[in-house]
């Protein structure tokens, strides 16, 4: 699928982590195997020590589990996504004693959220298990939040016990359209939520509008540059001093997202509805 889609992506630190220290927990991984396009995004749960590894780890385990996956069998058959749910939960479990963690180390390294993307000539999948944002053709959708701030975690089901019923914790499909229809897809962690919001809001010591979510499948600079989307969101996110000669003190423009924010923006080729610019607007 590469010579019909193209793709920007990156990640920065939230302003609740960098002031306590803590690690970007969100991580991102991108494979393009044959015909098919994968993607995800993993956010690592916030009260877990080493949750960023996991995610690490996830992302890459999972568009590579897919890659292989989708060389083998198609997406559309019955027991794809429960064979690629199946067999990721197998990594993960090899994965415990090189970590030397036990059941309880396990879950501090791999609590993470999952939003994913498989783009086939055929047809486009999004899915996934625990929040995030994803949007197809302008069309945006947020999972979650859930209760308690307690998403739904893939490891849950390494400890789920088989005499209390079916196991919650399954892969979920939140999206499936035809790939000749798909114009572009977006898909992100919980943090996207909070750069939606400040749409509106100046970059912080600047007198430009942060602009809104469609500037990441709409402008050539995100897609001609790997390292573009990082840079605005870290724009969006950056400290500013500055003085404040009336009040004769120095003054902190705090940045404009308080959680890590992590996207991925795919968008197809020569179209006529993105890939410019021009069409870069504000609104």
């Amino acid at each position: 699928m590469q010579q019909h889609f193209e793709v920007a992506a990156g990640s920065i630190l939230g302003q609740n982590h960098r002031r306590v220290s803590q690690n970007n927990q969100d991580a991102w991984a991108i494979l393009t195997p044959g015909q098919a396009t994968i993607a995800v995004v993993c956010d690592g749960c916030g009260s877990r020590p080493k949750s960023e590894v996991g995610a690490q780890l996830g992302a890459q385990l999972t568009v590579h589990t897919l890659a292989q996956l989708v060389a083998e069998e198609r997406p559309e058959d019955e027991l794809f996504w429960q064979t690629l749910r199946k067999r990721l939960l197998e990594k993960m479990q090899t994965l415990k004693e090189p970590l030397g963690a036990d059941e309880q180390g396990l879950l501090d390294y791999f609590l993470f959220t999952l939003t994913g993307c498989l783009v086939t000539p055929e047809t486009t999948w999004i899915f996934g298990l625990g929040d995030g944002v994803f949007a197809i053709n302008e069309q945006l959708h947020q999972i979650g939040p859930f209760a308690n701030n307690a998403p739904p975690y893939l490891a849950y089901s390494l400890l789920w016990e088989a005499e209390k019923g079916p196991d919650p914790f399954q892969l979920q499909i939140y999206a499936q359209q035809p790939t000749e229809q798909v114009q572009s897809v977006l898909i992100g962690s919980d943090g996207v939520g909070d750069l939606m919001n400040v749409a509106e809001e100046y970059l912080p010591g600047k007198l430009e509008p942060v602009g809104p979510l469609n500037q990441f499948w709409c402008c050539d600079r995100y897609f001609q540059n790997p390292d573009q989307v990082r840079r605005r969101l870290a724009q969006i996110n950056r400290e500013v001093i500055q003085p404040d000669w009336d009040a004769q003190q120095v003054r902190k423009i705090p940045g404009l997202l308080p959680d890590d924010t992590t996207l991925i923006s795919i968008r197809r080729k020569e179209t006529e509805e993105g890939g410019s610019d021009a069409r870069c607007d504000r609104r």
